[in-house]
């Protein structure tokens, strides 16, 4: 909804800009049954246990099959990329990686990031790079050359079938319907929080255009956060009152 919502008012400017230069009609009310907000009611981040589960080393049992293994530690390279989007990682190139720095731009919102890999991130950027040495991509999702329909299809395949994976993951570590490509950014934006690193930063570390759509991810937890300073709060007062007593 976020995505959609921010897509509908970029057009709304342009329309209103367009009426400005009288390149378009004045329709009264355009907009107005249209949304335009943010939401943040859904949580799409993992929790503590969730996430011990996910990290885990799976089983060699038989029900889980290669592609699940594949899809596990993708996930867990996403995570460890700050939550780097599929899209992103789908389109990096084999150039964006100098030593142990991944450098490129989001492809949603064009800003450079520049991230430096943990050896373990490096040891599954290698396991899973690109052999094909004529393809300027660094992962091999994708064949065709960027920008045409053809690497677009090829994207979107790779996409519905890593979610597809992360899905019947998710029913195997008995996760529900929470694992998806998009749950490792929502999930390092949420631990960043949790481990005191501020908003601004966060907003920067993930590419996000305003610190307000960090705020968005981040929107669902504060309450939590908010009653943990409570409790902090009272608890510092009852150990105070005991003090001054004793």
């Amino acid at each position: 909804w976020n995505t959609v919502s921010t897509y509908l008012r970029t057009f709304r400017a342009v329309y209103n800009r367009a009426v400005d230069l009288h390149r378009a009609p004045y329709v009264p009310h355009l907009f107005r049954s249209v949304y335009t907000g943010t939401r943040a009611d859904h949580k799409r981040a993992l929790c503590d246990d969730d996430m011990k589960k996910v990290f885990c080393k799976l089983s060699q049992s038989s029900g889980v099959s290669p592609n699940m293994r594949r899809a596990q530690e993708l996930f867990i390279l996403m995570f460890s990329l700050r939550g780097i989007p599929f899209v992103d990682l789908a389109y990096l190139r084999k150039s964006d990686l100098r030593d142990n720095v991944i450098t490129y731009r989001r492809r949603k919102t064009g800003r450079p990031l520049s991230v430096t890999l943990t050896p373990e991130a490096m040891i599954l950027v290698k396991k899973y790079m690109n052999r094909d040495s004529s393809s300027p991509y660094l992962f091999p999702f994708l064949e065709s050359r960027e920008g045409t329909k053809e690497a677009y299809r090829e994207y979107q395949l790779a996409l519905r079938s890593f979610n597809q994976q992360l899905m019947l993951l998710g029913e195997l570590l008995g996760l529900g319907d929470k694992l998806s490509s998009y749950t490792a950014r929502h999930t390092w934006a949420t631990t960043a929080y949790y481990c005191e690193i501020h908003p601004g930063i966060i907003s920067e570390a993930m590419g996000h255009s305003s610190i307000t759509v960090t705020e968005t991810y981040l929107k669902p937890f504060r309450s939590k956060k908010i009653d943990e300073a409570n409790k902090q709060v009272l608890d510092f007062v009852k150990r105070s009152v005991i003090g001054l007593n004793a």
